[in-house]
């Protein structure tokens, strides 16, 4: 019964067993590769596990993801304090001008002074310091925006403009 079906097909049977031989060898040859890349992998896997003394791979990540946790709430707060250093640094005094001059002549030195202290936006006070004989006596005037309303002295002109960088100061 067995010849008869293999007649029925009218191939020849020696055909059927090249072709069994053939996909044989070409399954051999997969196999091979799998297994090579199988000792590959497995060798890569070794040298990434090594050292790691029972420590997962799921430990290592959860560990690397609360690290990153961390760090961003860092980088928010410290980005937090800069805005607050920066918004500090603008009300802060930063410019200054500096004039020391002679109040009355025959004292004796520039015992007096005009002190210009102004912030980002140009305001802030002159502080004017007459030394005289009989004491020293002090005058404050606002600054709004690089303007006065009062009338300035000439070395309270020369430390705001000292201040504003018109001039450049003496030393």
């Amino acid at each position: 019964m067995n010849g008869n079906m293999i007649d029925n097909l009218g191939i020849d049977p020696f055909y059927i067993i090249v072709v069994q031989f053939a996909i044989t060898l070409i399954l051999l040859v997969v196999v091979i590769a799998g297994i090579i890349q199988m000792r590959r992998l497995y060798r890569r896997y070794d040298i990434f596990m090594r050292g790691k003394d029972a420590e997962t791979l799921e430990d290592l990540i959860i560990g690397q993801m609360d690290e990153l946790t961390d760090l961003r709430a860092q980088d928010r707060a410290n980005k937090d304090s800069i805005r607050v250093a920066n918004k500090n640094s603008r009300a802060s005094f930063q410019k200054y001008g500096v004039v020391k001059y002679n109040a009355f002549k025959g004292m004796g030195g520039n015992l007096s002074f005009a002190l210009a202290l102004l912030d980002y936006t140009n305001s802030g006070f002159i502080i004017n310091s007459v030394h005289s004989r009989e004491g020293c006596y002090l005058y404050l005037k606002e600054v709004d925006r690089g303007e006065t309303e009062v009338i300035l002295g000439n070395e309270e002109k020369e430390a705001l403009e000292q201040a504003l960088g018109y001039v450049e100061r003496i030393q």
